[in-house]
């Protein structure tokens, strides 16, 4: 049976983020109330002691673990530790806290940088453990994949119910434009938008466009977590996506077009493409909660631009 979340307290780690945003407005419109964001200022989720009081604190009865550090090729090549040990501590204490603390339900986000480098596409759940991620992001994605270990360990011994979701790149409103940690989408952007503004000739990406992806506008992800946290109480994995894969040249020049960047698009090929394909298959989210992707790549990617120069106009 579904779960009511309406009269449930709430905990969304990561819930003043891109996504977690998006999520706690999700939340809110199905008439959840008691829904509580902690702030690295007041609760560093790397310290035990802090996830604690936290849990002392508010007594969650379902948790959303989301909270992560993210970021492009680059940002995972400049700090590999951090972001394995950060993400790892973070899930591991905080899936223990659910446990000592009797949570009801703990839905956990994981990353398709788990999956193996050369994984067949479209990437089934059943292929996780085929193999080694990409070597950029392998430590993020394997601090990620020991979550979903640990889900599975503590629903058979403690009979905690943590479900563990994988979703796709994500895109939308209010995404990380920083240069210098960003994905590919609100990069690209900020180059067009900033390269169209200024009448430059040119702009430079990374590799050689050859690889694909597939990419998830943000609002629909939130209402897949949403969905899943409902209806979803197994062990196995369950992708989130829309099925869609592009590669990143076409999706450079997409962007370009819908910027008004009309210069030339240069690919530096001595830096990394990353994992060559991404796409997964989304039957499991379809068959076990109902959950589709609803909103077109072109249409996400035109809200994502309008979004993007209003706050740039703002600034």
């Amino acid at each position: 049976m579904p779960i009511d979340l309406t009269g449930k307290r709430i905990l969304v780690t990561g819930g003043a983020g891109f996504l977690g945003s998006h999520l706690v407005e999700c939340l809110q419109a199905r008439g959840c109330r008691e829904i509580f964001v902690p702030r690295i200022e007041a609760y560093d989720l790397t310290r035990w002691g802090d996830i604690e009081r936290l849990f002392e604190e508010r007594r969650p009865e379902v948790v959303f673990h989301l909270a992560a550090v993210v970021g492009g090729i680059g940002a995972n090549r400049a700090s590999p530790g951090r972001f394995f040990y950060e993400n790892a501590i973070m899930g591991i204490q905080l899936i223990e806290a659910c446990r000592r603390f009797g949570v009801e339900k703990a839905v956990i986000l994981g990353t398709i940088c788990a999956y193996p480098k050369y994984t067949p596409v479209p990437f089934k759940e059943e292929d996780l453990w085929n193999g080694y991620p990409e070597e950029t992001n392998a430590p993020y994605g394997l601090a990620k994949k020991a979550l979903l270990v640990q889900c599975q360990a503590y629903r058979r011994q403690y009979g905690l119910n943590a479900i563990y979701l994988l979703p796709v790149n994500l895109y939308g409103p209010r995404d990380n434009f920083d240069p210098e940690s960003s994905h590919v989408i609100p990069a690209l952007i900020r180059k067009c938008v900033e390269a169209a503004d200024s009448g430059a000739g040119e702009i430079v990406c990374w590799g050689d466009g050859s690889p694909t992806r597939e990419f998830l506008y943000v609002e629909d992800c939130a209402a897949g977590i949403l969905a899943a946290a409902e209806r979803y109480d197994k062990p196995d994995p369950v992708n989130l996506g829309s099925g869609q894969e592009i590669s990143i040249r076409e999706l450079a020049e997409k962007i370009a077009a819908l910027t008004g960047f009309a210069g030339r698009i240069v690919w530096d090929t001595s830096k990394p493409n990353g994992q060559p394909r991404r796409c997964l298959d989304v039957t499991r989210a379809w068959s076990e909660f109902g959950f589709r992707a609803l909103t077109p790549l072109s249409e996400g990617l035109e809200r994502t631009v309008a979004w993007y120069r209003t706050e740039r106009r703002r600034s």
